[in-house]
């Protein structure tokens, strides 16, 4: 008998069984508007159903970064398709976008069943937790070659919103004297996880299983792995009621870098770190790497996954709508004039302070 595809390590089987084992998960996030099947060449969504006069279609996409590989070292893979949603639907309502659906890319280099099935439950539970149907996506196994660098799985994204042209938000009416409301984060989300396995399982020497620091009663694993918050069902249910100048969403450059992306260019955000409590895991990860406030600042959401800006009239009506939303929104800074700068100021509060 001449070769296979099976002989070069790809297993058509497994990749059948994992689209049977994965169905009904896939069909519990579907909305209304989600009509077909899984298992075609694409995904359908009924656009009619929506009441927009002027709608503008927004679309993201985004993946997990290196904290995949804590998931892949730890074989936890049920939580990280929560992250993966949240890193996508989070863009989408800084725009004021509603999150209506969602794909997903998923490469493996061994198609296993169980795995697959793992990281699907994670992204549906993202899906539920934001609103959006699951309509479709992709698995490819590839398998590594001689030489080639090992690698479990890739986990990619893609969401599309909708908003009303008019309430479209982009930061250009922020003004002096604007407050800007933070919407805490527990931990790191899916931003700066090179540098916090470094300074983890490099610097410090410490495993998985160990204490995420000294006294703490959960690992390593437990705090690297924290699944992301997701904001947008909250966020939206506030654009309801209150307009909002601005939002940023707090990844990948920090406070600073993503509050800077929404300001107009007279105007400075001041945000006072005293005013959130920043989770311990930030204190623990300079500590251990000597890492000074800048770097942080630069690498890190320290605490805050969102911040929204209202018009200071508006900040306690905000506030009052986000906390029943489930967050622990606060006043954290306010708009002065400037030229487009955000400037952090203040020690943070430390957990527990």
């Amino acid at each position: 008998m001449g070769e296979t595809y099976s002989s070069s390590g790809v297993d058509i089987a497994a990749g059948e069984e994992a689209v049977q084992r994965i169905k009904e998960r896939v069909r519990s996030s579907f909305r209304p508007e989600a009509i077909g099947d899984i298992g075609g060449f694409g995904g359908l969504f009924d656009f009619n159903r929506h009441g927009y006069k002027k709608p503008v279609l927004v679309s993201t996409t985004d993946g997990v970064g290196t904290k995949a590989y804590v998931a892949s070292a730890a074989g936890r893979y049920n939580t990280i398709g929560i992250d993966l949603v949240a890193m996508c639907v989070d863009d989408l309502v800084c725009q004021g976008a509603e999150p209506l659906f969602f794909l997903d890319y998923i490469s493996v280099q061994k198609l296993d069943p169980e795995q697959i099935e793992q990281l699907v439950i994670g992204v549906v539970e993202g899906c539920r937790q934001a609103g959006c149907a699951l309509i479709g996506g992709e698995m490819a196994e590839h398998p590594v070659a001689e030489g080639e660098p090992d690698g479990d799985f890739e986990l990619v994204g893609f969401a599309v919103g909708v908003a009303e042209r008019s309430t479209l938000i982009s930061g250009a009416k922020v003004r002096v004297g604007d407050t800007l409301i933070g919407l805490p984060s527990p931990g790191l989300r899916c931003n700066g996880y090179s540098l916090a396995r470094r300074l983890y399982f490099e610097v410090a020497g410490r495993g998985l299983d160990d204490p995420a620091w000294e006294g703490s009663t959960h690992s390593v694993a437990d705090e690297l792995l924290l699944p992301s918050v997701i904001y947008a069902p909250a966020v939206r249910d506030m654009l309801a009621k209150v307009e909002a100048q601005a939002i940023a969403h707090v990844t990948g450059g920090g406070i600073g870098g993503n509050l800077a992306r929404v300001l107009p260019g007279k105007v400075d955000a001041v945000v006072d770190r005293r005013s959130w409590e920043q989770p311990q895991v930030f204190a623990e990860l300079q500590r251990i790497g000597e890492v000074d406030n800048q770097e942080m600042a630069r690498v890190f959401n320290l605490g805050l996954g969102m911040v929204v800006v209202v018009r200071d009239k508006d900040a306690t009506k905000a506030i009052d709508l986000l906390r029943t939303g489930g967050h622990r929104a606060t006043v954290v800074g306010e708009v002065e004039k400037g030229d487009g700068q955000v400037r952090l100021v203040g020690e943070p509060q430390p957990a527990g302070g």
